[in-house]
């Protein structure tokens, strides 16, 4: 991949504070242990932004690391854990590879991921967000490092809510839309809007369904219990969530392919004008400036009992059968450290994990004004609900959660079917 100026500049600077780099806070090398002439193979998928912000750290690395080396190999994210998948089975792994916060504990639960505690400071975790080091654990047991963080706020066409009257959007998380003035809003916009086009697109297509849970933790409730076993969406808050969005279809607020099981995603119906706002993430903002022939503003998703939101982005995970557990556990450090994780961020939009950078104003070079609504956003993700995706059933709850709100959207089944159905294929889903 080619490297743009900018990029030439980022990594001089990076290498310019490579001494503080290399000290890597957080990593405990073993009495005696060397770095020696090691290669560590690294799998990812990525945007061109976020390749060229692992290029820039695996260089900074490199130089801070005599004798190492990094390999990184490049796939693309639809093929991206059929390959891990199958090279875990087969023992072909990689060292280190990307991973989601949704499937960490998948991995975990089955042994397949390096054990990072006996390798890590103690307070290694105190550098972080507490939500993002809850979600990098197992049984408390750290398994990965915390990234990058993404969640989704409101992103809507200045445009459409300016013809249809909507004036007053919120500017702070603590002003945002209640669910019944988020749901006036819907409702002001259909009833100005032409037949083909819609007041909102949601983007929970495909494996990104667990965004439903948004809702549910907005309405107070949650889809596991403490022990992450027992099913806890059979509750008040459960129905009302449920109830909510099944309204988006009856009532025409959505298009019917918006449903979960979709394959079109909300962003699409988007950008073309389909839909007068829709619920994204940062790694948008680039396509937003370049691709929306339409000016496009950020608003904060809508809350009930309490704000929340989902938990996207990624960790960064080394595999068991790793030969080089302590180079891997170095360089994970590395790339979490606080100059590699801003340079990453502000070139790729997407939020940092790392409570020295939270509270800064980030100047991501997409859109850089719409910033600040995402990290706004990303406050309202509790410990508790970036607990719950460490369970090692989430994997296939996702597909009850899929079957189940597809026969609710659009299938016609009601709320009291949906719960029923969800908790029972929850409580299957935490007993294999």
């Amino acid at each position: 991949m080619d490297i743009s100026r900018r990029q030439i500049l980022g990594l001089a600077g990076a290498l310019g504070g490579v001494a503080a780099l290399s000290a890597c806070a957080g990593f405990s090398r073993p009495a005696g242990q060397a770095s020696g002439s090691n290669e560590l193979t690294f799998t990812t998928w990525g945007t061109e932004a976020e390749l060229g912000g692992f290029e820039r750290a695996i260089a900074a690395f490199e130089e801070a690391t005599p004798g190492a080396t990094v390999r990184l190999n490049v796939v693309p994210y639809q093929q991206m854990f059929e390959n891990i998948d199958a090279q875990l089975q087969s023992g072909t792994e990689p060292d280190i590879f990307r991973a989601v916060y949704t499937n960490l504990g998948t991995y975990a639960g089955r042994d397949q991921l390096l054990d990072l505690s006996q390798y890590l400071d103690s307070d290694f975790g105190d550098q972080f967000t507490d939500p993002l080091w809850e979600a990098v654990q197992y049984d408390g047991i750290p398994y990965a490092v915390p990234h990058i963080t993404d969640t989704s706020t409101i992103l809507f066409n200045k445009e459409a809510f300016a013809a249809a009257g909507i004036t007053s959007v919120p500017d702070t998380l603590e002003s945002a839309w209640t669910w019944e003035e988020f749901d006036a809003v819907l409702v002001q916009l259909r009833s100005q809007l032409p037949e083909d086009r819609y007041p909102l697109a949601y983007n929970w297509q495909s494996a990104s369904v667990t965004r439903w849970f948004s809702w549910l933790f907005q309405a107070g409730g949650r889809f596991l219990e403490e022990d992450l076993v027992t099913p806890a969406v059979d509750s008040d808050a459960g129905r009302a969530a449920v109830d909510f969005t099944k309204s988006f279809f009856e009532r025409n607020l959505v298009p019917q392919n918006n449903s979960v099981k979709s394959a079109t995603f909300a962003s699409e119906t988007f950008f073309s004008e389909t839909a007068a706002m829709a619920f994204g993430g940062t790694f948008l903002l680039p396509d937003a400036a370049s691709l929306a022939p339409f000016e496009v503003g950020a608003t904060f998703q809508p809350r009930n009992a309490r704000g929340g939101s989902d938990l996207g982005g990624n960790p960064l995970v080394a595999t068991a059968n790793t030969s080089k557990p302590e180079l891997a556990a170095e360089f994970l450090a590395f790339l979490t450290g606080r100059e590699t994780q801003l340079d990453f961020c502000t070139a790729s939009s997407l939020l940092p994990t790392r409570k020295d950078l939270v509270g800064e104003d980030l100047e991501f070079e997409a859109l850089p004004e719409l910033g600040r609504f995402f990290v706004g956003q990303a406050s309202t993700v509790q410990p508790e609900d970036a607990a719950q995706f460490a369970s090692p059933s989430v994997d296939a709850i996702r597909t009850v959660l899929s079957d189940q709100l597809e026969q609710a959207f659009i299938g016609g089944q009601g709320t009291d079917d949906t719960i029923r159905n969800l908790s029972d294929g929850i409580a299957a889903a935490t007993a294999r």
